[in-house]
């Protein structure tokens, strides 16, 4: 198979899975591992997909939100481990912001039950009223793709309150970058949520770093960034120089 014919036929998998693996590649091209990874350095630098740890995901608009119903069914193993120990540097008394997203959502059944919770997220909120922890919604516009509350309102009403911790999903982390997501909305609450806390952590599945969305939240000086063992250990190396990283096994 030649060059242009085995590159069209990466990104045509690419776009029809989302995410796909090395050894996936090479059995549906015949070509060495060592030739696809070139390959997809070469289409990565094309901005044609987007490298991972295994293999290479689709490259998505700075602009472009996935819904909660998409991002909830991807990479669910890896979002509860970083989730569970999340949780667990929850102590009682504690006053907590938890965002809206689909990796926050999977800390609730692991919180200890005296808390104060504020967040942003409708469906994380309805679950901590059924666990009976004092929690308090802010208001503002409802985002129907990721359930979260945003505008004027939920700035305003998150202003009143000061937190011990905050808990924070993010599309994208980037060395050079910082912490980004594509609507500039949540990315002022976000950006609040970490002003107001006295410990800030960011939970992001590994196919999150080296990615940079459209409107940024913050830089990753004094954030503890938690995420999965799919990381590279070049990248550990390279955001372990600039904050804190805390790797969780799947």
């Amino acid at each position: 198979m030649l060059t242009p014919e085995r590159h069209q036929l990466i990104i045509a998998l690419v776009k029809e899975k989302d995410f796909v693996r090395i050894h996936e590649l090479v059995e549906a091209t015949g070509a060495s591992e060592s030739t696809i990874r070139r390959d997809l350095s070469e289409l990565e630098e094309q901005r044609l997909l987007k490298r991972v740890h295994g293999g290479a995901s689709v490259l998505q608009s700075k602009i472009e939100e996935p819904t909660i119903l998409e991002k909830s069914v991807k990479r669910e193993r890896e979002k509860t481990a970083i989730a569970k120990y999340a949780a667990s540097l929850v102590q009682d008394r504690d006053s907590i912001f938890i965002d809206a997203g689909t990796t926050t959502y999977q800390m609730l059944p692991y919180l200890p039950e005296n808390i104060m919770v504020v967040t942003n997220g409708v469906d994380i909120a309805l679950h901590l009223i059924n666990r009976h922890i004092r929690t308090i919604l802010l208001g503002g516009e409802l985002k129907a793709a990721t359930l979260s509350l945003v505008g004027r309102d939920a700035i305003k009403s998150l202003s009143q309150y000061r937190f011990d911790k905050c808990f924070l999903g993010m599309n994208g982390i980037d060395q050079s970058h910082g912490l980004t997501t594509p609507d500039p909305d949540e990315a002022y609450v976000k950006q609040l949520a970490l002003q107001f806390s006295d410990e800030r952590f960011v939970l992001c599945d590994s196919d999150k770093f080296s990615r940079v969305t459209f409107a940024k939240v913050g830089d990753l000086h004094g954030i503890t960034l938690i995420t999965d063992s799919g990381i590279s250990q070049e990248e550990q190396q390279v955001y372990s120089r600039i904050t804190t990283l805390k790797v969780v096994k799947a």
